[in-house]
């Protein structure tokens, strides 16, 4: 399941409350590098428990320790199922990510600009670079968030239901470059109701249920041989 070196992250007795409701559960795990699919039912916690790996909420509890391949904290970047674009064009939308970025942001304009253009080239929107990023399609505005994110040169990249509401051309084309994004070294933990997705690019699943780990294996093993109730119902079709 991914590397046998020490692992990428580490979350320990992990809780999260919010309004009264427990969404994470006292959840321990360590993800190796490579890729690693979260996958449960509805409200299972897959979406808060990325965003307390990124730091974008705070554990009520519990530990989240990244560990980059050599030392330190790794970069990391997050896409969420609902691209977060300001209004402007698709390249100042990634030229703007690039200049909050500690590693980039102190680097000359046109290097900034030069960076962006050619991650929107990678996500093959050369040509809507000057398109103001809100009037995009669903797809288009997916690509420039990934754009924005791989332009950052992550160690890790978070995506929250990257395919979600997609038409299938617009699911190819999101899952080819989150395929060369993986290919350059990039891990990914991804959030995902598409299993097919998950089979293609994950080493490894984290299966949550209510908040809380039902379990951690190989990605075969998970759809061969679940070892959880809950797994065996999710793949059975008896919860989404």
């Amino acid at each position: 399941m991914g590397e046998t070196s020490a692992p990428m992250l580490e979350l320990r007795d992990l809780v999260f409350e919010g309004r009264g409701h427990r969404a994470i559960d006292g959840i321990s795990l360590a993800l190796p590098h490579g890729s690693t699919a979260i996958l449960g039912a509805n409200g299972a916690g897959k979406s808060v428990l990325l965003r307390l790996m990124h730091g974008l909420l705070a554990p009520t509890a519990g530990q989240v320790r990244w560990q980059a391949r050599a030392g330190g904290v790794p970069r990391v970047a997050m896409v969420f199922q609902k691209p977060v674009l300001l209004r402007r064009s698709a390249l100042e939308n990634v030229i703007y990510g690039l200049k909050l970025s500690p590693a980039h942001g102190h680097e000359p304009a046109a290097v900034l600009r030069e960076r962006a253009e050619a991650a929107l080239r990678r996500v093959g929107l050369a040509h809507l670079a000057h398109r103001p990023g809100r009037v995009l399609s669903g797809g288009e505005q997916q690509r420039v968030a990934l754009a924005r994110a791989w332009a950052l040169e992550p160690e890790v990249l978070l995506l929250d239901e990257p395919t979600a509401s997609l038409d299938p051309a617009a699911v190819r084309a999101v899952e080819e470059i989150i395929g060369e994004i993986a290919a350059g070294g990039t891990s990914i933990v991804m959030t995902t109701h598409h299993r097919g997705l998950a089979r293609r690019f994950a080493h490894g699943v984290v299966f949550l249920e209510s908040g809380r780990l039902a379990e951690h294996t190989p990605v075969q093993e998970f759809f061969t041989q679940p070892r959880s109730s809950g797994g065996i119902a999710y793949l059975e079709g008896e919860i989404a």
